[in-house]
């Protein structure tokens, strides 16, 4: 099978013929149609995290298709039917974590596309218990983006509290970012959406935000705070600057959800402000199989848009160049069919 595959973390993606797997207990053979790029599979490919993957290795953590082989043990699955192969690979299932809600921070998980290999290639090896189906009504260039950069800012809105009379900040309005701001609308908050690219900014005005900010032209966190301050300021853009201007937008008692990944893996985080002024800062991991069908459920009913632009497999190193360049407005999908 052709696939992306990442040798070393200091050069290009490599495309090349590989044994297709086979599906063993447990697991399904999936046959990629789409599969988003995320930018975590850019800091896969770099190795730019502390916990790097295995080389070689295959990323990509949205790959959404037909079910073309099950293994024995599977019964939720069945050949031909449309799943998503998201970032949560497999939990234990066991753990206190797995047991009370929270199988995503699972001590024991596997990661599609980084501890395991993913979806940029024509078939993928999946969990059956962890490959989400997708609804019918969704185009599977859709499906894709929402099976991580949806259910990642779901589950960021959620732990956000965000609610109806609250102002919400989105800082970075990119493939994640255009889906956090249409979230926290369906929780009834205001948006006020923060980026460098003007391009994202209208964007995010078409898509309902109420305030957007040019972060290199205007101080935003003294724009947010002229507007009261933000109850929660989610943190999408992998940037220390991003978060720290994020926690100054905040009003007394605001939530700081932190969900972007910076290579730089600091920040500065002012004591005194945070404990006078009851700032609470949280980190939010992707969501949960019950998160990825709720994210699923409320596309298929019409009340979230993706943004997104579709290209060749083959174009995964051009792709790449282009996000990092800003030049993409929001998502980008690799077209298998």
């Amino acid at each position: 099978m052709k696939a992306a595959v990442v040798h070393q973390f200091d050069q290009p993606f490599t495309l090349e013929d590989i044994p297709t797997p086979s599906p063993g207990h447990g697991q399904v053979l999936v046959k990629v149609e789409t599969s988003g790029l995320c930018h975590t599979d850019i800091h896969a490919a770099r190795g730019d995290w502390p916990v790097k993957p295995t080389l070689p290795f295959v990323p990509g953590h949205e790959g959404v298709g037909i079910v073309a082989g099950v293994g024995p043990g599977v019964t939720n699955l069945q050949e031909g039917d449309r799943v998503a192969v998201p970032w949560l690979g497999w939990a234990c299932g066991a753990c206190e974590l797995c047991a009370s809600g929270w199988e995503t921070l699972c001590p024991s998980a596997r990661y599609t596309g980084y501890s395991v290999d993913g979806g940029f290639a024509e078939y993928v090896l999946a969990e059956a218990a962890f490959a989400g189906k997708v609804p019918p009504q969704i185009d599977p260039l859709d499906a894709a983006p929402l099976t991580c950069a949806g259910v990642t800012t779901y589950k960021a809105v959620k732990v956000s509290g965000a609610r109806s009379s609250d102002l919400v900040a989105i800082y970075g309005v990119g493939g994640l970012g255009h889906l956090a701001l249409q979230y926290a609308q369906i929780a009834g908050a205001t948006v006020a959406a923060v980026d460098v690219v003007d391009a994202k900014l209208d964007m995010a005005k078409r898509l309902g935000a109420s305030y957007t900010i040019n972060g290199s032209v205007d101080d935003a966190p003294e724009v947010i705070q002229g507007l009261g301050g933000a109850d929660a300021a989610i943190v999408l853009a992998p940037s220390p600057a991003a978060f720290e201007q994020a926690f100054a937008s905040l009003r007394p008692n605001g939530t700081l959800v932190m969900v972007g990944l910076p290579k730089s893996n600091t920040m500065h985080l002012p004591i005194f402000e945070t404990v006078l002024r009851g700032i609470k800062v949280v980190g939010s991991l992707v969501g949960t199989r019950v998160d990825l069908a709720e994210t699923f459920g409320l596309h298929a009913d019409g009340r979230t848009t993706i943004v997104r632009e579709s290209r060749q497999l083959e174009q995964v190193n051009d792709a790449i160049t282009q996000v990092e360049a800003g030049e993409v407005e929001a998502r980008l999908v690799f077209d298998l069919r």
